[in-house]
């Protein structure tokens, strides 16, 4: 186990949650373009799974082989991890620390078991969960993208009702309004600015 660091004063863990397909990468996106962007730090997850067509390794994901990966939750190298849908995520723990320590706020995009991980690790984690409008815009989303199998799809249609029950579990509860992304994000970044205000010397320990 490493031994935990403290992070800047003020700086804020931020998980982003929610059910595959409700638009978390193009929320996360779209908070790149706005002015705050700067002080934010998004961490890339990495991944097991083979890259969809246009993503490319260390932007979006870094994709490892499964020996990789193994290797480095076996050096404790991740702060959560976690099977999702046949294939292993995870969050390494030296680029959470880096940031928080340089004083930026830090964005997980992770999973509900990734964000209960960090939460028990991290109090002070900020849980936000992205929501659909509703579970049909959700499957029309899913299937519009036509990035997996059939069977694949399946899966990710039956864990989001699943997904969709640990909300409560979150400090806020989003919605992603078809067509309202900027809207979006920036409700996010204003939740960011929120708990700013409420923790201004806090030390985010990781």
């Amino acid at each position: 186990m490493r031994p935990t660091t403290l992070g800047a004063p003020g700086t804020q863990l931020v998980i982003i949650s929610g059910p595959s397909g409700v638009g978390k990468d193009t929320i996360i996106e779209a908070m790149r373009r706005l002015p705050t962007a700067a002080a934010y730090h998004y961490v890339v997850t990495c991944t097991t799974r083979p890259p969809r067509p246009g993503e490319v390794d260390g932007i979006h994901y870094r994709f490892l082989t499964l020996e990789a990966f193994a290797a480095l939750r076996d050096e404790d190298g991740f702060l959560e991890w976690a099977e999702v849908h046949g294939n292993w995520y995870g969050t390494p723990r030296d680029s959470v620390r880096a940031a928080l320590a340089a004083g930026r706020d830090v964005v997980l995009k992770i999973d509900v078991q990734g964000a209960e991980t960090v939460k028990k690790k991290v109090p002070e984690a900020l849980l936000i969960f992205l929501v659909p409008p509703s579970m049909q815009e959700l499957f029309r989303r899913l299937r519009s993208r036509a990035t997996e199998s059939a069977d694949e799809l399946e899966v990710r249609q039956r864990n989001a009702a699943i997904e969709l029950a640990r909300r409560e579990d979150y400090d806020h509860v989003v919605e992603n309004a078809t067509g309202e992304v900027d809207r979006t994000a920036a409700g996010i970044v204003g939740l960011i600015a929120e708990a700013h205000r409420d923790h201004a010397t806090r030390r985010v320990r990781v």
